[in-house]
């Protein structure tokens, strides 16, 4: 399982960083750890799911 960031799944969904927060509150992207300074890490492959599914319904 490789973990990613925050800033990196912005730049991988091509959003802000605060549109991720958002995601991981709302549960629909779900954070499989947290860093030292408490943010969410994310599992790279539910990343890529989301990104497939959003891209399948309109966009992220």
């Amino acid at each position: 399982m490789s973990l990613m960031s925050v800033a990196e799944v912005a730049q991988f969904l091509g959003v802000q960083e605060i549109r991720v927060e958002r995601l991981e509150r709302e549960s629909l992207l779900v954070a499989k750890d947290k860093d030292a300074n408490g943010k969410p890490l994310f599992d790279m492959n539910d990343v890529k799911r989301y990104k497939e599914f959003a891209e399948r319904i309109g966009g992220i």
